[in-house]
């Protein structure tokens, strides 16, 4: 497998993995209101499950937006 093969295997399975957090995190919102937690319950609960996943699924996105350096620049005498 090439290099470029690789990079873009690695990217198909970070954008997977994304897609099961993000199918994972909505079906846990829509959880939340089929329990009686009042209010004050589900806004702790929902901040919760929002900052987690921010960081779960940030990270992921971030390295599949970081540019691709391939090789160091040449030093100019």
């Amino acid at each position: 497998m090439s290099r470029e093969d690789q990079r873009q295997a690695v990217r198909a399975v970070r954008e997977g993995l994304i897609q099961r957090l993000e199918e994972l995190y909505a079906a846990s919102f829509e959880q939340l209101t089929q329990h009686n937690l009042g209010e004050g319950g589900i806004a702790r609960l929902t901040q919760l499950l929002l900052r987690s996943r921010e960081a779960a699924i940030t990270p992921l996105q971030e390295e599949i937006e970081a540019p691709l350096i391939t090789r160091a620049p040449t030093e100019q005498p």
